[in-house]
């Protein structure tokens, strides 16, 4: 427990850094988003600036210390200020609205490819050698092409061409987001373009990791001995190889399984899928401040709190790990 307990002491002041530096990142950036939303709505009264600025948590450089603690309750009470590309809509809302679209695709896609490549690893690094190894650079390549161009090349074929999938978009145009099964297939209809680019291109780093990892467990004394003993070679590979090779790629995985609330920026561009991160670019284009900084915080603590639960689950299943808890 002392270690899990320096492990959340750190992440806590990690966590303050990272409000810190959240907050003065977005002004230090050219712009200004109360002029951005006077330009917006040019009937507004110039007596309306000093209201914006309040609104907006903004203003002069000699307040900059009230904007931080203002800037720190309002994140306590989880208020996000008002929104300046679509004003006056709260960033709540907008997060609410695109935050569950990303969790869902990003997040199932990269745990089928955790799944898949981690499952292929295994049997790489038992037989490597194999036919298995022959296929990996096919699937190294596929990672190694740039992601839009690859998303490009999906939609061409498969979208444009023989029209198996949709252009693009979260879900047919005319339906109302709710949960009715109209809206639910046609959902899912369009996310498996995206989904499967996300797959293809992911599967060949857990496969790789855990096949470097596996061919070093192999070699481990404790498996020898296991195969010496005349046990099946599926317990050798799955009771005593895969499970000790498999804590450094939970490690890899809690921290993918962090940033899967970035979404997959390009991935929503090129499909117009409404994730945030297709937000976080119109935050950046529109010197959106709060959006910008609400997305980053989700962001940050996502990762976070990742790590300290894969940490977590570390210290509980490796049991060198609680040796050398002890030994602190």
């Amino acid at each position: 427990m002392p270690f899990i307990l320096r492990r959340l002491v750190f992440y806590l002041v990690t966590a303050w850094v990272a409000l810190t530096i959240n907050f003065f990142i977005p002004r230090a950036m050219p712009g200004n988003a109360v002029q951005s939303i006077m330009s917006k709505f040019p009937n507004l009264q110039p007596a309306a600036y000093r209201a914006l600025e309040a609104l907006l948590g903004v203003g002069h450089p000699g307040s900059i210390w009230s904007q931080y603690t203002s800037y720190l309750d309002d994140i306590f009470h989880f208020n996000f200020g008002t929104d300046v590309s679509q004003y006056p809509a709260s960033v709540s809302s907008l997060l609410g609205q695109t935050l569950p679209w990303t969790v869902t695709l990003v997040g199932t896609a990269t745990v089928i490819a955790f799944l898949i490549g981690t499952g292929l690893g295994i049997l790489a690094g038992w037989r490597h050698g194999g036919s298995l190894d022959r296929v990996l650079p096919g699937l190294m390549f596929l990672q190694a092409i740039p992601y839009f161009f690859f998303a490009l090349i999906l939609l061409e074929l498969f979208a444009s061409k023989f029209h198996v999938f949709p252009l693009g978009q979260g879900y047919a145009q005319g339906l109302i987001p709710g949960w009715h099964w109209d809206f639910i297939s046609s959902a899912v209809y369009h996310s498996l373009l995206p989904a499967l680019t996300i797959v293809l291109t992911s599967i060949a780093g857990w496969m790789l990791t855990m096949r470097n990892v596996m061919i070093t467990t192999v070699g481990e004394d404790y498996v020898i001995a296991a195969q010496a003993k005349g046990l099946p070679d599926r317990r050798v590979i799955y009771t005593y190889a895969a499970r000790n090779a498999l804590l450094p790629q939970l490690q890899g995985f809690g921290l993918a399984v962090g940033f899967v609330v970035q979404g997959a920026l390009v991935m929503e561009i090129v499909f117009s899928y409404p994730g945030i991160g297709l937000l976080l670019l119109n935050a950046v284009s529109s010197n959106d401040y709060p959006l910008m900084q609400a997305i980053f915080l989700v962001i940050t603590f996502a990762v976070l709190l990742a790590n300290l639960i894969v940490d977590v689950i570390v210290v509980f299943a490796d049991p060198r790990a609680r040796t050398r808890e002890a030994t602190l």
